[in-house]
């Protein structure tokens, strides 16, 4: 039997809270009885959508990324809404960001992409038989839309001109087991 590994919470302080994220600071009991602390950060969670055409083409939008100060090619996504589903969410972030919505969608996996420093989960879906609805963009959003073979996206990540994490790890898993 393995060895249990859990850290128990003995108190918890919130240090920040913003919009997005909530900063936190926990003190933890240790599995051999000793304390520490734990500093991590508190995320709503996102849904990813892999939107692909009939054809096999995949929509990415480009986006700059405030933090580094450049601009990124990203699969759609968004955080979830409090008392939203993580499926609903996905279709509104489709629509909103792209002014696509699909016909039909297909849950693909849960993704942690920070695990040592934050709870934010991503929650990948497949968007097929995709139609353009109109834009809908917030109002402090600014993107560009582009349709892109599947292939050349590969190529993208290849050679770093995609190198987003989740966008990555999407485009990768598709290649890897989707039903291309």
């Amino acid at each position: 039997m393995p060895a249990d590994l859990t850290e128990h919470t003995l108190d918890s302080t919130t240090v920040y809270q913003g919009r997005l994220l909530h900063a936190k600071l926990d003190r933890v009991r240790l599995p051999d009885g000793s304390e520490s602390t734990r500093e991590y950060l508190v995320h709503p969670g996102a849904a990813v959508i892999l939107p692909i055409f009939d054809n096999g083409d995949i929509l990415l939008e480009r986006q700059h990324r405030y933090p580094l100060r450049r601009d990124f090619l990203e699969l759609p996504a968004g955080k979830f809404d409090p008392g939203e589903t993580e499926l609903a969410c996905a279709q509104r972030e489709l629509l909103e960001e792209t002014g696509y919505v699909a016909e039909t969608w297909r849950y693909i996996n849960t993704q942690y992409p920070c695990i040592g420093y934050s709870d934010e989960r991503l929650v990948f879906f497949l968007a097929r038989t995709l139609r353009h609805e109109g834009d809908k963009l917030d109002h402090d959003e600014f993107l560009e839309i582009l349709r892109v073979p599947f292939v050349a996206a590969l190529e993208m990540v290849r050679d770093g001109r995609i190198n987003e994490g989740k966008t990555v790890m999407g485009l990768l898993w598709w290649a890897n087991f989707g039903d291309r």
